[in-house]
């Protein structure tokens, strides 16, 4: 049984309120503390919920909660810019299905589950620095506050300050030469399968989209763009310049052109650059630990971020639920997470590195994309063992270790 009670969890994002609660199943009281000043701050656009985040949702009693603001997509379409179809694929069959979601709906919902489980979630709270001592953690904060507990959880995303305390010499971000932006348009592209996602692929830069029951079309773009911007960069633009720009690389394109013609700047975010995570040296250092984009942010392209954050939230709380002794929580909770995890970037970079191709590999790529549907591509093949993924809350952790589960 483990010897630890307390938890600061850093980041109120989608891992911190999962961790929260997966700590208070067993039977950790975690305090969440988000640096914004509100619930509201850094929300981004859309993204994918994969089964296998749902099905681990499903231990911290947020399933339901989340599958009533998501879409469930079935399908992929893959077109080029004139509207032809270069291939279509159905998703994984397994339940539950992939969703389609709003960045911000998702957190807010975990936020209020969290919060109805009676979980403490903190706002304007910063993490500056943090000292570990032999009975816990003592943290600082931005604002001249201070707390302490048995365990700190650094939940706090691609920049995280907790991997840099773990490790100063750990490694950044990497950024991928595409832009990220997105958004929501008052339309509805004509004849689109509600059950679908559709990339195309446009003539300069990659597309996708889903339509929404409300007659909206939840939409992304990725655009190559060698110079690495950050969030805080791309905010400062004008949404109105960064629409601009999106309709004149898109002009070409169908239905890219029409979805970004009724699309208002309000309703547009500019995200930056790509970014994902190289593979961290440090996931822990004595009582302090990493979860989600902190220690394992994939490439958007590869749909897994939040399913894995919430997968190694669920992981880490069992972790130390088995193990009395911290330090050997945490090297279990990497032997169970590192070689899963590494896989998904992997293949997030690749993914992402075919939004990049230029006209000869598109011209070949509608021309072998049936062949590949039906070989290497093939949906089951390819994501089969991710989505399948399933963990066991009741199952002892050093029985799954023994059997050399990731």
């Amino acid at each position: 049984m483990t010897s630890v009670r307390t938890a600061l969890v850093i980041g109120g994002g989608i891992a911190g309120p999962v961790t929260a609660m997966a700590l208070g199943r067993a039977g950790i009281e975690a305090t969440v503390h988000e640096a914004y000043p509100s619930a509201a701050e850094g929300s981004g656009v859309t993204l994918t919920m994969a089964p296998n985040g749902l099905a681990a949702l499903r231990w911290v009693d947020a399933e339901r909660a989340v599958e009533e603001v998501g879409l469930p997509m079935r399908r992929t379409v893959v077109t080029d810019g004139r509207g032809g179809r270069i291939g279509a694929f159905p998703h994984v069959a397994v339940e539950p299905v992939t969703l389609g979601l709003w960045r911000d709906d998702l957190a807010r919902v975990l936020r209020e589950r969290a919060e109805a489980q009676g979980v403490r979630i903190v706002y304007d709270k910063r993490l500056v620095d943090a000292e570990q001592r032999a009975d816990g953690v003592f943290a600082r904060f931005a604002d001249g506050s201070t707390a302490s507990a048995d365990v700190l959880i650094g939940a706090d995303g691609i920049r995280s300050r907790v991997r840099t305390l773990i490790d100063p010499q750990a490694p950044g971000p990497q950024v991928l030469p595409l832009l990220n932006l997105g958004g929501a348009a008052r339309y509805a592209v004509p004849d689109a399968d509600p059950e679908a996602m559709y990339f195309v692929f446009g003539s300069r830069a990659f597309f996708g989209y889903w339509v929404q029951p409300d007659g909206r079309t939840a939409w992304f773009a990725n655009v190559p763009d060698h110079r690495p911007t950050s969030y805080a960069e791309a905010s400062q633009i004008p949404r109105s310049q960064w629409l601009h720009r999106l309709r004149e690389v898109f002009a070409d394109d169908v239905p890219a052109r029409q979805v970004l013609a009724h699309t208002e700047p309000d309703d547009l975010v500019a995200i930056g650059s790509i970014e994902s995570m190289p593979s961290v040296p440090r996931w822990h250092d004595g009582r302090m630990a990493l979860v989600g984009d902190a220690v394992h942010a994939p490439s958007p392209s590869s749909g897994q971020g939040a399913s894995l954050a919430v997968e190694s939230a669920v992981q880490l709380a069992r972790c130390l639920r088995d193990h009395p002794d911290v330090p050997a929580a945490f090297d279990a909770y990497e032997r169970l997470r590192r070689g899963r995890v590494e896989k998904v970037l992997r293949r997030g970079r690749q993914t992402t590195s075919t939004k990049t191709v230029g006209p000869v590999a598109k011209r070949m790529m509608r021309l072998m994309m049936p062949l590949a549907l039906r070989t290497f591509l093939d949906p089951e093949r390819m994501l089969g063992p991710e989505q399948r993924y399933r963990i066991d809350w009741d199952a002892p952790v050093a029985t799954e270790l023994a059997a050399g589960r990731s």
